[in-house]
């Protein structure tokens, strides 16, 4: 009986195996790779933007009006499994938004600027001291998605629900910015995301995936529709005015095929010029905006890619590739300069991951790995008597259309300081730097928050209104009393007593109603995040071959100025040096570069006494030899 049973239930799971395996077979292959380093071909059809619980329309040829793809809608139909979009959506180019993600090691922040108010202050929703968070100042997720989302891939707070009245139906017409996958996969040589940036600064967050496409374009504003309008049912906008400006999306002839599916060429090897639009810079003070005049990075011009050290699985984590980083991915240490060059702990021989060169370090004392980062001799341009300026994507909208070229035009960030970082990981490392401008009021307890944007726009505007921007984008000069005028103005607006932070000091007003001298304050310190990149080859590294590079009395690795930066024209000559922003101080670093002046004296004499200590070696050795032949003799 026993054996009978046992039989039908070996015969029934035989049956069944089949069914399981699919199951989980299926449910394998729509949640990630199989391991092929073959490209994906993605022959899909595209669905419309759907609300929760709603099915999706699929989007055709006939489809009309044309509609604009969903990311989500669209990427979802295939990987669904363990809702793979959501698990995205908490990675590290969209969850900064999120309370509870670490904030992991300074960044560089989103950069208000206003000339007219004398206004550049960092922003960020990661809790990075000397930022502020975009609510601080006014700036809700829907109005930051509209003024940084250009640098943005989607997500984040471009899908945050807003809780201002007057934005709630504004959400509506413009829609969320999804997370657009193509920003980064897209492989097309014809992908734009310059069209990308300029509809979302439409307010175009639900066109702007498909803006971006090779095989569509889109045109006119929701920004410019009125609260009421349908993207689904445009022709109800009657007003001829507005007509010209009703989001149209046009797909590319044949863009569909016979099953009305959409050739995406996407592939998972991102390619650098992807990265290029958010990450780049220019050295401005030495090569202007002429990129061809700047070498590019080393790793880059040996064949490499940035997703080669910058990884990530399903999860979107990126390695950013720091010492101390921990993202909980064992590639992590790895990834750093010394991971890949060196190896890390492990005890495997990880050195020379890539091909990278096991570098030998030779003639350099062990100190120089315990205090300095890798990136302090090999990372960023050759540091000057005056720190050099810089402009980047994310910063200076470069890569967008009408972008601002001129060389000085704001936020004025400045590189490289070599500055001491904080945290588990305490080295001397390269960073790039700007000073905060804003109006704030400081409390009782000495503590500085800013006023909100609009009111420094419509107070501290009207205030300075006889002040002159200049055409190129740079500080439009402000005297103290102009401050003393717009502080005065502000007074009636704030309970505190309002403050203006700029330069790396603080303006406040007297009981007399005159502006104090300015003064050092912790909310007026600069705001520094590290760099990596470009990255110098060995041979042009800091200090090769000469220590008096960085240890002499005007090295400007430490002694090189960092000018403050100010529309006060009197606060613009003065500064910080180099050694202060490493929390030494002036006498000891002084005294020990002096020292190095005697240093090729020290050799020679050290060297002359070794070679006279060698002769009288030499000479008592040949008197011992003597001796001992002589003893020899009279034995025999």
């Amino acid at each position: 009986m026993r054996k009978a049973i046992f039989a039908g239930l070996c015969l029934l799971s035989v049956f069944l195996r089949p069914a399981v395996v699919a199951t989980s077979a299926e449910k394998v292959v729509l949640n990630r790779g199989d391991g092929t380093r073959a490209r994906a071909i993605h022959r899909i059809p595209l669905y419309a933007e759907a609300e929760a619980g709603e099915k999706r329309e699929k989007i055709t040829a006939e489809t009309s009006p044309a509609l604009p793809f969903s990311m989500r809608g669209t990427c979802s139909e295939c990987h669904v499994y363990e809702h793979a979009y959501d698990v995205i959506r908490k990675g590290w180019h969209f969850n900064a938004a999120e309370p509870n993600v670490p904030a992991g090691r300074p960044g560089q922040p989103w950069i208000h600027v206003d000339a007219a108010t004398g206004t550049q202050i960092p922003l960020s929703y990661r809790a990075w001291p000397g930022t502020f968070r975009p609510d601080q100042v006014g700036i809700s997720p829907f109005k930051f998605t509209e003024m940084f989302g250009r640098h943005m891939p989607g997500g984040g707070p471009g899908e945050m629900d807003t809780t201002e009245d007057a934005e709630i139906t504004r959400q509506m017409v413009s829609g969320k910015a999804e997370i657009n996958c193509l920003s980064c996969h897209d492989a097309d040589a014809a992908h734009d995301q310059a069209e990308y940036a300029a509809n979302v600064e439409k307010q175009n967050f639900r066109w702007a995936a498909t803006a971006s496409a090779a095989f569509a374009a889109v045109t006119g504003s929701a920004e410019k529709m009125e609260e009421t309008f349908d993207y689904r049912m445009p022709d109800t906008v009657t007003n001829p005015e507005l007509i010209p400006q009703v989001p149209t999306v046009t797909y590319r002839v044949n863009t569909f095929d016979h099953k009305d599916n959409v050739f995406f060429d996407v592939s998972s090897g991102v390619s650098a010029d992807r990265c290029y639009f958010c990450h780049s810079d220019i050295n401005v003070q030495e090569h202007g905006t002429q990129r061809w005049q700047a070498d590019e990075d080393v790793h880059m011009t040996s064949g490499m890619t940035c997703v080669d050290c910058h990884r990530e699985g399903l999860e979107h984590n990126t390695i950013r590739g720091y010492e101390g980083e921990n993202n909980g991915s064992v590639l992590a240490a790895r990834s750093t300069c010394r991971g890949c060059h060196l190896g890390d702990e492990s005890g495997r021989p990880e050195g020379g991951r890539l091909g990278a060169p096991v570098p030998e370090h030779k003639g350099i004392p062990a100190v120089h790995f315990e205090r300095l980062s890798c990136t302090a001799c090999h990372s960023g341009p050759w540091p000057e008597s005056e720190a050099d300026r810089c402009k980047t994507s994310q910063a200076h909208e470069l890569g967008t259309h009408g972008s601002n070229k001129a060389p000085n035009a704001l936020p004025h960030i400045q590189y490289p300081v070599f500055a001491k970082a904080t945290g588990e990981v305490s080295k001397i490392t390269p960073n790039k730097l700007i000073w905060p401008a804003f109006w704030g009021t400081l409390s009782k307890d000495e503590k500085v928050q800013p006023v909100d944007l609009a009111t420094v726009t419509k107070v501290v505007g009207a205030a300075l209104k006889g002040i002159t921007v200049p055409r190129t984008g740079d500080w439009a000069p402000l005297k103290e009393e102009q401050i003393a005028q717009a502080l005065k103005a502000l007074g009636g607006e704030a309970e505190q007593k309002p403050v203006y932070v700029t330069g790396g000091v603080l303006y406040r007003l007297g009981d007399d109603g005159k502006v104090l001298p300015p003064q050092k304050h912790p909310a007026a310190a600069a705001y520094m995040w590290p760099i990596a990149h470009n990255v110098r080859p060995a041979a042009q590294s800091l200090g090769v071959g000469k220590c008096i590079v960085c240890h002499s009395t005007d090295s400007a690795f430490f002694f090189g100025n960092v000018a403050a930066d100010s529309p006060v024209s009197t606060l613009t000559a003065g500064g910080m040096k180099q050694y202060e922003f490493q929390g030494a101080s002036h006498s000891r670093t002084w005294a020990f570069a002096w020292s190095f002046v005697f240093r090729p004296w020290f050799k020679v004499v050290a060297i002359g006494s070794v070679a006279i200590i060698g002769i009288v070696l030499l000479l008592y050795g040949l008197r011992a030899l003597g001796a001992v032949a002589r003893v020899l003799a009279e034995q025999e």
